[in-house]
């Protein structure tokens, strides 16, 4: 008579954002075209500023953040070296009815997607005193486009979408980024807790960066799956979404790329819009 040893199933809490660009990078984690022995991962999904706020409670193993959130949560999670999304002279954009000059753009009330979004830094950055108000980021466009404010400050697909709500694009902080610094502008990335270990947290990073590389080696798949998390975007709308922000640097940042981390957070920090010192740390 034979007995079956059973793997005990280590459960892995995973949290990212119902956008077409993070729906395509988990497609391979989260349809089991890539699994791991020993693990399950239990995915859920919300929007970035929700899990910027939850990640400070430690509540998931795996989480999507914005960049801008790492410094509150660095005691606690570690930056993942894969996952990220990164624009290469891209990036959040303002936009409002009418064409605004840059300066008349810093005397106005700006519709943000959250004080913890990368966007947000980004915007301080370029105008410290900027007036500000928090708006759902998928309510921004509609509430620009009525009027309710004079500008909005749009991440996700809304980059692409803007010009169908006959809006006018004044500032993108991507290409703002790239004058500046010479650096890609990094966004949002996935951290990983600290106290799973060593050896989890390399099981787990192996894992993330198979599904990226799944979702690349078969795209149409992916993507097939990905649209049914891509607001108001066509099929050729979202590949153009998934490719600008699913690429080589989602599979590793790159020096430059690592580098952008650091100097984003600490301008942060040396500008008062971020009170933690960061410490940037890649497992």
């Amino acid at each position: 008579m034979s007995t079956s040893v059973s793997i005990p199933v280590r459960d892995i809490s995973v949290a990212h954002s119902p956008d077409s660009d993070d729906a395509f990078m988990f497609y391979g984690l989260a349809t089991n075209k890539v699994r791991v022995p020993g693990l399950k991962f239990n995915h859920t999904l919300m929007d970035i500023e929700t899990l910027n706020r939850k990640a400070m409670d430690g509540v998931y193993d795996v989480t999507a953040i914005s960049f801008h959130a790492y410094p509150y949560i660095q005691d606690r999670y570690a930056l993942m070296p894969c996952g990220g999304s990164v624009g290469e002279r891209y990036g959040p954009t303002v936009v409002a009815p009418r064409a605004l000059g840059l300066e008349e753009l810093k005397r106005t009330k700006v519709a943000v997607p959250g004080t913890l979004t990368t966007a947000y830094l980004a915007l301080k950055l370029f105008a410290p005193k900027i007036e500000t108000v928090v708006v759902p980021f998928d309510q921004i466009i509609p509430q620009v486009v009525a009027g309710k404010y004079e500008a909005g400050l749009i991440i996700h697909e809304g980059q692409l979408t803007y010009e169908s709500s006959g809006l006018h694009r004044i500032l993108d902080l991507g290409r703002w980024w790239a004058d500046l610094t010479g650096l890609p502008l990094p966004l949002g990335g996935n951290a990983i807790r600290r106290e799973l270990g060593a050896e989890l947290i390399a099981s787990v990073n192996k894992a993330l960066r198979d599904s990226i590389q799944y979702a690349l080696d078969h795209r149409e798949e992916a993507l097939a799956y990905a649209m049914q998390f891509a607001r108001n975007l066509d099929h050729q709308m979202a590949d153009r979404f998934v490719g600008m922000y699913v690429n080589a640097r989602t599979l590793d940042y790159g020096d430059d790329g690592r580098e952008a981390v650091a100097k984003l957070l600490g301008m942060g920090y040396r500008a008062g819009i971020i009170p933690h010192n960061p410490q940037v740390e890649f497992v």
